[in-house]
């Protein structure tokens, strides 16, 4: 136990007071069986041979780099540029903890007062946090924040249409408070306002609905937050960023909070992690949201310095009245997502969302002439979209298919993640996938069914 920082008479001294002579007279006290048994583990290598045999192992891994991705369903295949992974790997940024001492910490603020500032301008809202942890946890965030911030309403209403990960983390995070979770049914891909009239009452806090929502049908939120707004409720909106940059913001749509994953915002897909989930609010809600915000200031000289203006209080001695328990903020991913964001710019965003809606839509396009497939719905997309297989063949065969036999990582079989749908795939094609890789992917799945 060389690891352990103890001398020989701290060693003696902790074997006299437990009674033993010798650490392995303190070991024989484990049955042999158990620490006898040999330990089924290959010779030494040297540091090149184990690299050599590691890097090996990792070619068996079916990756990205290798197998054109057209998976999407809330992790997206976006190119991340070089300058991200550049900045955001400088010991500043890498090695910073949260905040305790804020003041001391000006240069870690400053990242994340300029990353609120972008998901203000990207949401249209006033304020934002300083990141969560993902878009389920944002989504359920949003969930009791209407509630916390509603007097006697303890309803929230969720579109069916919201991907179904979220909806699970809500239901988890309300079912030991006294809140209803009330799902609101769909009508061709998106969420069927007829049936929402009949179920707004004076109980409702607020309705958690997502643009562009899990099949990639683009909502009309607009009429739902007017709907809900006039029986005294919330909307919150749980959107892809990249989309925000040709779709209408959250506050042009009548949101009153604005939720989602910030993956695409220059994050690498990474076996679904670490990510970091985005928050935006209006400033009558600003003191009910849970996280921390930075906020500029100057100081007793006059200069510009950022502090923490507002935080929740999780882990300080009033818990008790905590507007959440979320004690971290992912702030190394937001902060690739603030690199991400200024090194696009505007226009820059809003080309690569044109991408997204141009490749996404010539896809489906060739994919509808192929005999036996049609669009599951007519609703506008983004850069999703459902595929109906028509011939009897199983998505879920047709993906394996894809994978095995071309190459590909061809769409999610929508039934496997608890949709009822037996004939739906779901397909994302973002601005990294060009138009051979589309026109193989097309010729994949025409072999497939």
């Amino acid at each position: 136990m060389d690891y352990v920082p103890a001398s020989d008479n701290d060693i003696k001294h902790i074997l006299d007071t437990i009674g033993v002579s010798s650490v392995d007279c303190l070991l024989n006290m484990i049955p042999e069986k158990i620490l006898r048994k040999p330990v089924d583990m290959p010779d030494g290598m040297s540091e090149h041979d184990a690299a050599k045999q590691l890097k090996k192992m990792a070619c068996a891994n079916h990756d990205i780099d290798r197998y054109p991705c057209f998976i999407g369903a809330g992790a997206y295949d976006h190119i991340v540029p070089a300058v991200v992974r550049s900045i955001a790997g400088r010991s500043e940024f890498a090695t910073a903890y949260t905040p305790y001492q804020p003041e001391a910490s000006q240069g870690t603020l400053q990242a994340i007062f300029e990353y609120q500032s972008m998901i203000c301008e990207l949401t249209g809202l006033a304020v934002s946090n300083a990141s969560l942890y993902d878009g389920g946890s944002a989504c359920a965030e949003a969930a009791l924040m209407m509630i916390n911030s509603a007097r006697n309403k303890n309803r929230i209403l969720v579109s069916q249409t919201l991907h179904p990960f979220y909806k699970a983390v809500i239901k988890t995070y309300l079912q030991n408070i006294d809140a209803q979770v009330v799902a609101v049914p769909a009508k061709n891909g998106v969420t069927d306002l007829d049936r929402l009239d009949g179920m707004i009452d004076d109980s409702t806090a607020g309705i958690i609905i997502q643009s562009p929502n899990f099949f990639g049908c683009i909502e009309d939120i607009k009429p739902v937050s007017e709907k809900i707004h006039r029986a005294g409720g919330l909307t919150a909106m749980v959107c892809n960023p990249i989309s925000l940059g040709v779709l209408a913001s959250p506050a042009e749509c009548g949101a009153d909070i604005a939720v989602g994953e910030g993956q695409p915002l220059g994050i690498d897909l990474s076996y679904g992690g670490p990510y970091f989930g985005f928050m935006a609010t209006t400033k009558q809600l600003m003191r009910k949201m849970p996280g921390r915000i930075v906020g500029m200031t100057s100081d007793h000289h006059g200069s510009r310095c950022y502090v923490l203006t507002l935080q929740a209080r999780e882990q300080h001695i009033r818990r008790e009245k905590a507007t959440s328990n979320i004690c971290t903020n992912q702030a190394l991913m937001a902060l690739q997502g603030c690199i991400y964001m200024a090194w696009l710019g505007k226009n820059g965003l809003r080309q690569i969302a044109t991408q997204n809606v141009i490749r996404a839509h010539y896809a489906q396009e060739q994919a509808c002439s192929v005999k036996g497939v049609s669009l599951m719905y007519t609703a506008p997309f983004f850069n999703e979209f459902c595929l109906k297989i028509d011939t009897g063949a199983k998505p879920a065969d047709i993906v394996a298919a894809m994978h095995d036999k071309h190459g590909l990582l061809g769409g999610i079989a929508i039934e496997s993640m608890g949709s009822g749908m037996p004939d739906g795939l779901l397909v994302c094609v973002t601005e990294k996938r060009s138009r051979e890789e589309i026109d193989l992917w097309v010729d994949a799945l025409r072999k497939s069914i």
